[in-house]
């Protein structure tokens, strides 16, 4: 009937207009799911130079990399770094336009670079591997180095860096033993003609080599001292002195991080002579040949050093 053909159309016509309904409100819904990951993907971009982008993530990788830069200074700090990226791109780009990637020499560069990187991350994930100090290893050590912490001083020093020469070491501690004053020693040197160069300054304990800090602890304002290490030597004068000790609370985090970092430097030694005991390497040509001399120098060194070391630490328990 009329009636029922008009109910039909009706019925189909509501139909029609509830899917164009949906099909727009999906529309919408895909324009705007695109839209929102065009804006995510534009919010990591931080520039373009002709088509290759430059992202957030570059920029704060370099911003990271320098810790001193202060917050408020952070923006100016991005957008030097941005520039820096942009001029690098730039010439990046023409370095590839002249085929200079194909070079012999930028291609043993770049390969000299990616064996650095892959060593270095190989290293740091051996070394950031290891554990952290316990508070047991940290109060044994603010326990064991007074010098450092509970007695620390800050030294006012007058001193003079003597170029060694064959015997000279001796016949200068006898003339530091009974010297009266840096002048004195200084005038010997001069008419010895033996170089040397003489410096001042304020320095904290932590800032002196630790081989000397134990022999400058104990001594009095006004009293010289010689140092020997290594071949070197140094005559001290202190002019004064005054405690700075610092607690065992303020230490702690420092004291933690250089048991941390010796230990990994320790370990990664290790972790280099296990990588070595168990290659195979061969040496060739020139190298082959200098392999042997090298071996025996080095030996010889180190024997040298351990003589060193056990001489100076007899002396030091003579002195005490």
């Amino acid at each position: 009937s009329a009636s029922n053909t008009m109910k039909t159309h009706t019925f189909f016509r509501l139909c029609a207009l509830l899917l164009a309904l949906v099909s727009a409100g999906c529309g919408k819904k895909e324009d705007a799911q695109k839209d929102d990951a065009k804006a995510k993907a534009a919010t990591q971009v931080a520039a373009k130079v002709n088509n290759e982008e430059i992202t957030v993530h570059q920029v704060n990788n370099i911003l990271a990399r320098n810790p001193n830069i202060k917050p408020e200074a952070a923006g100016d700090a991005k957008r030097e770094i941005l520039n820096r990226l942009i001029d690098q791109q730039l010439a990046k780009q023409e370095a590839v336009h002249a085929k200079l990637d194909r070079s012999p020499n930028v291609v043993q560069a770049i390969e000299a670079a990616r064996n650095e990187i892959l060593a270095r991350a190989y290293l740091e994930k051996t070394a950031a591997a290891q554990p952290r100090p316990t508070d047991e290893e940290v109060k044994k050590y603010y326990a064991e180095h007074p010098e450092l912490f509970a007695q620390r001083r800050v030294y006012s020093i007058e001193e003079l860096v003597v170029q060694p020469t064959e015997g000279l070491a001796p016949r200068l501690r006898e003339q530091v033993a009974k010297a009266k004053s840096l002048q004195e020693v200084a005038k010997w040197l001069t008419a010895q003609d033996v170089k040397f160069a003489a410096n001042r300054g304020v320095r904290a304990a932590e800032q002196i080599p630790f081989q000397s800090l134990s022999k400058l602890q104990p001594m009095k304002d006004g009293e010289l001292l010689l140092i020997e290490n290594e071949g070197r030597l140094n005559v001290l004068l202190v002019v004064a002195s005054k405690p700075a000790p610092v607690d065992e609370a303020t230490a702690a985090p420092r004291i933690q991080q250089f048991l941390f970092n010796q230990r990994s430097s320790e370990v990664v030694v290790k972790e280099m002579k296990r990588l070595k005991d168990k290659a195979e390497i061969t040496y060739a040509g020139e190298f082959a040949e200098g392999v042997a001399a090298a071996e025996a120098k080095a030996k010889a060194l180190a024997e040298a050093k351990a003589k060193t070391e056990a001489k100076a630490k007899a002396q030091a328990d003579a002195e005490a």
